[in-house]
């Protein structure tokens, strides 16, 4: 009995103690997964019973300095699917027809994606339009999923593409200011977990957390679309006409502050539609070659990535004859030459061991310093460039901070390459733009040095940044970099170089009715010998108080004129002549040039004799009347053509017949080959400025009034403007 009790309490101990070390487990057990692995599990089961997802913060806008839009995000959304709704519900088939055939997106990538059964969420599409989207919330299939999602536009398609760039399906920058700027732009995403049920679908009108995104910051540029647009229209005009070879680039410069108010790169692209070319020029270049398939689209994909390259930003060229004015500055600021010194230009001067040729083989002859910047003469610019020393000359080479990145803001600025060593040949050749390599944006800020006074500012594109309600949170100034030359200096280089334009190798340049500083510039690519040339000329005006500065240059010009004189100046000219009257400069006219004056024909159809006779003359033509009659029934020329003040405009008073010739195509013909062009086709030609006795074979026509193509009487008279084909 005593051993039964005995052992009835022996296993009610060994129970006791197995019930306590299970109790002791259990709460060890509990232990480690509440606190140990307590936020794991917990995760674990959130993600069960939630789905996760991101809310894409609205992009900041880019505006130019008027606060008009350049790129933006607008609403879109992003199409997922959850595959393991899709295989409970087995409707592959339906979801995979729905999204190939509204989405348009390959068949296989959506089959394969509705494969990963795992997981509970795949991205389909990005940045989908809202009513495409809705074509697709319309069939309401199991398994397809809507988030808000923003999509880029571009309102003015190409226009400053290689300064703003893109930005790719989700939303971040590749390229341009896009990319550099993305983390101000870009803002913060927020976050939604939405509660699903018991069957793991996805209940539409609940969420366990919302967490809002934070909009990006807004950037307002130093950019004017309206500059833009003009720079863009008189580039795009000189690249196509002068068949450029490889691209051009312009940038228009606020001298005194470095504010950047328009750059533009040709050949350019939409930036809706980055990886298209759109350049016909381009096209064809590739067209050309001839290639396979598969080497054409690899030269494609070449050509797209160079197409997206800001060229006045990234690429370096040896400047030529523009860099001139940073060696005359030089020279006169150091006082080793004066307005007063004479020079002779034989067509060639000895340097060491070798005879190194002015442009002009034979010669300038006699000349003062002022004439020797008319003229571009590099023997008296090697004679200067003597006269500073290797010293000077490599000491304001640097002030002029031609060998330093400006630090803008554009991605992949290059700094150029100069002379670690500078010999007496090297000196020679370098005073005259040659045998080193500055960016445009160097030379334009240099130049702009020169011309404001003396300061070297650092050039800006940002004026400020908004908050996504358009206020204004930081503002960007003005930098000056260091002072370079004299105010005193400064004043005579404005001088010098207005008379470059006016009666000097810049006269391609030249506009009635404004003042305009400039020089011109020809470099010869490596190696030399090789036919390939960049033109440029950089502009600046109202010559005696720069507001605006414009740098010009086109790469391998292929149309038969090399010239800066001939293939860059005629375009800046344009460029400033469209510009100073949006800044409100008007044009003024001496008695000498106001026949010279362009304007445009008014509208006469449909007035009566005596409203056109009036609207006419106000416009400074004259009306020449066939046939009776109350009322204009036509007009030659049209309406929108540009005429020189005190030409024929002819009312026809009655219907009938009407003889009306179209003007042809001068630009880049000899005088003599314009001038029979333009009678054969019973017109008069004229001479826009340049004088007759100053022509030769050498020049080529690069304007015309009126333009190619335009209706006009017979007898007309067609303005021609004729420059060296191959000056400096």
């Amino acid at each position: 009995m005593a051993k039964t009790q005995f052992s009835t309490k022996k296993r009610i101990r060994i129970m006791a103690v197995l019930f306590l070390v299970g109790v002791i487990v259990l709460a060890g057990k509990l232990f480690w997964i509440q606190f140990v692995k307590g936020s794991t599990y917990k995760n674990l089961a959130a993600r069960q019973q939630t789905r996760d997802s991101a809310v894409t913060a609205k992009r900041g806008a880019i505006y130019d300095r008027n606060m008009k839009v350049l790129a933006q995000s607008a609403t879109a959304e992003r199409i997922t699917i959850n595959p393991q709704e899709i295989e409970k519900a087995e409707n592959q088939v339906e979801v995979t027809s729905a999204l190939v055939k509204i989405l348009k997106v390959d068949r296989k990538t959506v089959e394969e994606k509705i494969a990963k059964t795992k997981l509970q969420s795949v991205i389909i599409k990005n940045q989908v339009e809202k009513s495409v989207a809705d074509k697709l919330r319309e069939l309401d299939i199991t398994g397809i999923h809507f988030e808000e999602d923003a999509k880029r536009y571009y309102p003015y398609g190409s226009l400053a593409s290689q300064v703003l760039g893109f930005t790719g399906t989700d939303n971040q920058g590749l390229e341009g200011l896009e990319y550099v700027l993305d983390d101000d732009l870009s803002g913060i995403d927020g976050r939604i977990a939405v509660a699903k049920d018991v069957s793991n679908t996805e209940m539409p009108y609940k969420y366990e957390y919302y967490v809002e995104p934070q909009d990006g910051k807004g950037v307002v540029l130093t950019i004017d679309e309206v500059i833009q647009h003009y720079t863009e229209k008189h580039l795009q005009e000189a690249y196509e006409t002068n068949l450029a070879g490889n691209g051009g680039a312009a940038i228009v410069m606020n001298p005194n502050t470095g504010e950047i108010l328009a750059m533009a790169v040709v050949p350019g692209y939409d930036l809706n539609e980055p990886r298209t070319i759109i350049d016909q020029h381009l096209l064809d270049q590739l067209e050309d070659k001839e290639l396979e398939d598969e080497a054409y689209d690899k030269a494609y994909s070449s050509a797209v990535t160079k197409m997206w390259r800001n060229k006045a930003v990234v690429d370096s060229y040896e400047p030529g004859s523009t860099f001139k004015i940073m060696v005359a500055a030089s020279a006169l600021e150091e006082g080793v030459a004066s307005l007063d010194d004479h020079f002779a230009c034989s067509g060639v001067r000895h340097v060491a061991n070798r005879d190194i040729h002015c442009w002009k083989r034979e010669g300038h002859g006699e000349e003062t310093f002022t004439q020797g910047v008319m003229n571009s003469c590099n023997p008296m610019f090697m004679e200067l460039g003597s006269r500073l020393g290797a010293t000077n000359f490599r000491k304001y080479f640097n002030a002029f901070g031609l060998t330093e990145k400006t630090g803008f803001t554009i991605p992949g600025e290059s700094s150029g390459t100069f002379h670690d060593t500078l010999g007496i040949v090297d000196l020679a050749t370098s005073s005259f733009g040659q045998t080193f390599t500055v960016t445009p944006l160097q030379m334009i800020s240099a130049v702009s040095s020169v011309i404001n006074g003396g300061n070297l500012m650092k050039p800006y594109i940002i004026k400020s940044y908004t908050d996504s309600s358009g206020k204004v949170i930081e503002n960007f100034e003005p930098e000056i970099v260091r002072n370079v030359v004299s105010e005193d200096v400064s004043a005579q280089m404005r001088e010098i170089l207005e008379q470059v334009v006016a009666n000097g190798t810049g006269k391609g340049a030249y506009v009635n009715g404004f003042r305009i500083g400039g020089k011109t510039g020809t470099s010869e690519k490596l190696p030399r010998g090789s036919g390939k040339y960049i033109a440029s000329f950089v502009g600046f005006a109202p010559a005696d108080d720069p507001q605006i500065v414009c740098l010009l240059l086109i790469d391998e010009p292929m149309a038969g004129a090399t010239g800066g004189g001939a293939v860059a100046a005629p375009a800046v000219g344009k460029i400033i002549r469209d510009v100073l009257p949006y800044l409100g400069y008007e044009s003024q006219y001496t008695e000498s040039t106001v026949q010279n004056i362009s304007v445009n024909v008014p509208k006469i159809e449909g007035l009566t004799l005596e409203e056109a006779q009036k609207k006419v003359e106000d416009a400074g033509l004259k009306l020449v009347v066939k046939g009776s009659g109350n009322t204009v029934k036509s007009q030659i020329p049209k309406s929108g053509t540009l005429l020189h003040k005190g030409s024929q405009l002819i009312a026809y008073m009655h219907e009938g017949a009407k003889t009306s010739f179209k003007v042809p195509d001068v630009i880049g013909m000899t005088y003599k080959n314009a001038l029979s062009t333009i009678q054969n086709s019973k017109l008069n030609m004229k001479l826009d400025v340049t004088k007759l006795n100053e022509i030769t074979d050498d020049y080529v026509a690069v304007s015309q009034t009126p333009e190619a193509n335009a209706e006009v009487a017979e007898g007309t008279d067609i303005y021609v403007k004729f420059v060296a084909r191959h000056s400096d």
